[in-house]
């Protein structure tokens, strides 16, 4: 696997979990605080931390074991 596919893996992978937490940041402060306010700090951090978990690691996992069954 070559590092322009755990970039574009990682980048993906960040977007969409950064999507995903921004609409349910806003959610909740919307139903249980009545101001639709987005966390933009939780909302990064878990980007990041889904971003490089799911798109970096798994990945490379995947190839790694690729590899040892073509060998």
């Amino acid at each position: 696997m070559s590092i322009r596919q755990l970039l574009i893996d990682f980048i993906i992978t960040f977007a969409v979990a950064l999507v995903v937490t921004v609409v349910v940041t806003f959610l909740w402060s919307l139903i249980f605080h009545g101001a639709g306010t987005i966390d933009w700090e939780t909302a990064f951090r878990f980007a990041l931390i889904f971003g490089i978990t799911f798109g970096i690691v798994l990945p490379w996992m995947r190839g790694r074991e690729s590899r040892a069954a073509q060998k």
